[in-house]
């Protein structure tokens, strides 16, 4: 346990880890209080407070999940190498990432190509 504390590397890994929990949590204030505006003012503040703590509480749940993810290093099955569900679950999330990057960015590019229209029907360049 001490060797942890003495070690570098883990104590940028947590400010790292505190930097990105920093930035989430802006985002979700934000996020909630555009939501919460659109509610009744008497129950602003209540909703603002349920949500902030559902924010609170999964952020928990998926960083003890990560912890747990972390662990599943036994091997399941053998295919040119050992694959441990870690590994799965890694790699199925980045196919996941990369495929909504791409998603996104073609859906980008298909509206840039689009031409816009006046009300009359005309293009406009």
């Amino acid at each position: 346990m001490w060797e942890l504390l003495a070690s570098p590397e883990a104590w940028v890994s947590l400010l790292v880890l505190a930097i990105m929990e920093i930035v989430l949590g802006i985002d979700n204030i934000i996020f909630i209080t555009i939501v919460c505006g659109r509610l009744p003012a008497h129950q602003q503040v209540q909703g603002r407070r349920l949500g902030l703590a559902f924010a609170l509480i999964t952020r928990v749940l998926l960083l003890l999940s990560i912890s747990w993810i972390m662990g599943l290093t036994e091997p399941l099955f053998e295919l040119g190498r050992a694959w441990t569900g870690r590994d799965l679950i890694l790699g199925g999330g980045g196919a996941f990432l990369v495929y909504k990057a791409i998603k996104e960015f073609m859906e980008d590019v298909e509206d840039d190509e689009e031409p816009m229209h006046d009300g009359d029907g005309s293009s406009q360049a």
